[in-house]
């Protein structure tokens, strides 16, 4: 009778919700919590998830399912590092898809000197998701989550799967999930490594870059940018969750606890802006890991290396190692160049590497 009742005030819920009813955080919080840890029939959860993302969600109900899922569903690592930690990462669910370019972006930034707490997971709707790039690379996406924190203590850069600090709650939901949910929006601002201090979350939508990046805000980040990609000759509102090298790009700020927004182009980076088919995703997510590869290796460059020293040079200037994104852009370029970002990307190997697994059973 207990379990009856609670499925029946969660379905007065969702009524509710899809009728205009705005959540306070506690409420809010109560609710995520109840379709995280799976209290509720699964046609319940998702008919909530996507009554809320119909209504669009207020940044306080959005607070209120963070409060949720960090408290909930989060695992956590910490690390000894004084100063900048950064992410890198996108919502998905943005209309043009590109290539992955959050993970390179990751090593090319952390090859400059910028401590890396790269999160990430499988694709929802796209072609591949950072997990399924960095598990084509060669990543143990079921390595224990003290393996991520060596890497990052030792390394300077560690990769977060959603599926390893997630697993109860979060995990099983996007495993499930083809559609758009405010999960998207809650992804890419959990925050498993306690030191991360400063991020860039790219968004689907302006709308949702603003309520990201306010968020942050109330969750206590430093510093933090969210982009909202354009592409030249396509509908401004088809965009790319990245800072975009084929068009302009609107940015929401987090600096010292204001926000502000302004709009970059590629030449604000020293570079040229390309035809959206430069950086399209490839059909595969084989193909666009190879694609990362042949940057790294310093066998591909042109329009995707560019795409990604855009994106690592965002994360040099929110964390403060770069003054501005042009300053980011050569800090990014030499990196690249050098191959100091394909050694960068041996080091994580050795710390979260499947081999590295492997290794370890032989012993």
């Amino acid at each position: 009778m207990e379990s009856e009742q609670r499925f029946r005030e969660f379905g007065k819920l969702i009524t509710a919700i899809a009728g205009g009813h705005i959540m306070n955080r506690e409420e809010s919080c109560e609710a995520y919590r109840q379709v995280i840890l799976d209290f509720q029939p699964e046609l319940q959860q998702g008919a909530f998830l996507s009554a809320h993302l119909m209504r669009r969600p207020t940044t306080e109900e959005l607070s209120g399912a963070w409060d949720a899922l960090d408290s909930c569903d989060t695992m956590k690592i910490e690390v000894d590092l004084v100063g900048p930690v950064c992410d890198i990462v996108g919502t998905g669910s943005d209309s043009l898809k590109t290539l992955n370019c959050s993970s390179p972006a990751a090593l090319i930034a952390a090859a400059c000197g910028l401590p890396i707490a790269k999160k990430g997971a499988r694709l929802v709707t796209g072609v591949s998701g950072a997990s399924d790039i960095f598990e084509s690379l060669g990543i143990d996406l079921d390595h224990p989550m003290d393996r991520a924190a060596m890497s990052l203590q030792h390394a300077g850069i560690c990769y977060l799967p959603g599926e390893a600090f997630l697993k109860s709650g979060w995990a099983r939901l996007i495993r499930s999930m083809r559609f758009t949910s405010p999960f998207n929006i809650l992804g890419p601002l959990t925050r498993p490594c306690r030191q991360n201090n400063c991020a860039v979350i790219g968004a689907y939508s302006p709308g949702v870059s603003l309520q990201m990046v306010e968020i942050m805000a109330e969750i206590g980040m430093d510093a933090a940018l969210s982009p909202y990609g354009m592409a030249e000759g396509f509908d401004p509102l088809l965009g790319i969750d990245e800072f975009s090298l084929c068009g302009p790009t609107r940015v929401v700020e987090l600096c010292k606890g204001a926000i502000t927004e302004h709009e970059v182009t590629p030449e604000d980076f020293g570079m040229k802006t390309v035809p959206f088919e430069c950086i399209a995703s490839k059909s595969t997510a084989a193909e666009n890991a190879a694609t990362v590869l042949a940057v790294l290796e310093g066998r591909e460059g042109g329009p995707a290396g560019d795409f990604f020293c855009m994106n690592a040079a965002a994360a040099l200037y929110v964390s403060g190692m770069a003054v501005s994104y042009r300053q980011g852009a050569d800090m990014a370029r030499h990196a690249l160049e050098s191959g100091a970002a394909y050694e960068k990307f041996e080091a994580l190997r050795q710390y979260q590497g499947r081999d590295v697994f492997m290794s370890n059973e032989s012993r």
